[in-house]
């Protein structure tokens, strides 16, 4: 009975186990205002299964975000996704258009490096309609930033707050965030100090403060032309790093209707008369004997030559016996010439001893013209003695026995 119950209770926790949905994220972006939605290592740490859960031991393990809208390789054309490090959170920023209403649906894939366990979760933006209505927008640039270092919340606040007191109004609202490399700037260097820079857009319903308008004003634009210090700059920062810079600040006035282009003419449908066709002339003729010459002709020419120098130093240039005879001192010639009659008159002294018997060590153990298998018998005289004595008798031992 005990048995039966357990099957049941694993049964159900398997059936359960498959049942189990992963939920999504819903998010929700109107149009013509920024979104951003954070990526946090913390909320991804507790998906994995590290053995810290069996000793007690938490981690802080790197992570990588990869982003991509479902069945898609890339992410939509309005949203964007930036991670600096492993340790870092990621973000996905964006400001939809009117033409992007609709179902999102972005797939998060997380590996975690120190295990390399990997974790997927979906992510649904729900792109609706215009919310709030921001005719008067302008954009700022802040030099001393990155773009991870003003998405978050935190930061976006801080920043918002320091326009208010410029723009001299609490409505107002992101429109959009880019990095400065999004719009041709360079890659800072590796160093502290510097910075890629970000520019911040924020709009509202309320017109432009006294301030504000003069960044409109020409005098405005020769100050920062001739690069000096700037009158009318009246940016406000409680934080050094969110400065923006006075002169790279535009205001984009969206209150006046934009006169639409003018339509264009239409005409009768007939090309003008233009004359005969007069087909241009044909090139004059090129003379390509000089490009032969410096390009085959003198190539080929000092070939030979260096080949006839060389020739002329090989066979042409060589001494000879009788130069050499004649530079060569007489006594070295006559001990030359005395090497050579002592060479060969021992030459002739060896033909001679031809009827000398060979020595008996270089004979064989038998006698090659007769056959016999005993050498044969040698004459008392000790010259001819054999200098192995087992020669005469082959088959007797003459090693000492016991």
């Amino acid at each position: 009975m005990a048995g039966g119950g357990s099957w049941a209770l694993t049964l159900t926790v398997s059936v359960v186990s498959l049942l189990v949905v992963q939920a999504d994220i819903i998010a929700y972006a109107p149009v013509g205002q920024l979104f951003v939605h954070e990526l946090q290592r913390e909320t991804f740490q507790h998906e994995f299964e590290p053995f810290h859960k069996l000793y007690g031991k938490v981690h802080n393990d790197p992570m990588v975000f990869k982003c991509n809208r479902q069945l898609f390789p890339d992410l939509p054309r309005w949203l964007r996704f930036t991670q600096r490090h492993p340790y870092d959170n990621g973000f996905l920023y964006g400001t939809p258009l009117q033409e992007d209403l609709g179902k999102n649906i972005i797939e998060i894939f997380v590996t975690n490096k120190r295990s390399y366990e990997t974790f997927k979760e979906r992510l649904v933006i729900n792109v609706g309609p215009v919310v709030k209505l921001m005719p008067y927008q302008a954009e700022f640039f802040i030099e001393l930033r990155e773009i991870e270092k003003v998405l978050p919340s935190e930061v976006q606040e801080e920043i918002k707050q320091d326009i208010q007191l410029i723009w001299d109004t609490e409505r107002l609202d992101y429109v959009n965030i880019t990095s400065a490399l999004d719009r041709g700037g360079r890659v800072p260097l590796p160093l502290a100090g510097h910075y890629e820079g970000v520019y911040v857009k924020l709009g509202s319903d309320q017109p432009y403060s006294t301030c504000l308008q003069r960044l409109q004003t020409p005098a405005h634009q020769r100050e920062c032309d001739a690069g000096g210090k700037i009158s009318g700059d009246c940016s406000v920062c409680n934080i050094p790093a969110n400065c923006i810079t006075w002169c790279k600040s535009t205001l984009i006035d969206l209150s006046r209707p934009v006169p639409p282009p003018p339509a264009p003419t239409v005409g009768s449908g007939i090309l003008a008369w233009g004359g005969e066709f007069n087909p241009p002339d044909s090139p004059p003729e090129r003379d390509f004997i000089p490009d032969y010459i410096i390009t085959i002709i003198i190539p080929f020419a000092l070939a030979l030559i260096l080949c006839l120098i060389l020739s002329y130093v090989m066979c042409c240039r060589r001494e000879g016996v009788q130069k050499r005879d004649t530079m060569t001192p007489e006594i070295q010639l006559y001990h030359h010439h005395t090497i050579h009659g002592n060479t060969s008159e021992l030459r002739t002294m060896a033909e001679g001893r031809s009827g000398v018997p060979q020595p008996l060590s270089t004979l064989p153990m038998f006698n090659a013209r007769t056959g016999e298998t005993a050498p044969p018998q040698y004459p008392s005289d000790s010259v001819h003695i054999p200098l192995i004595m087992a020669q005469q008798e082959p088959n007797v031992d003459t090693l000492p026995r016991k």
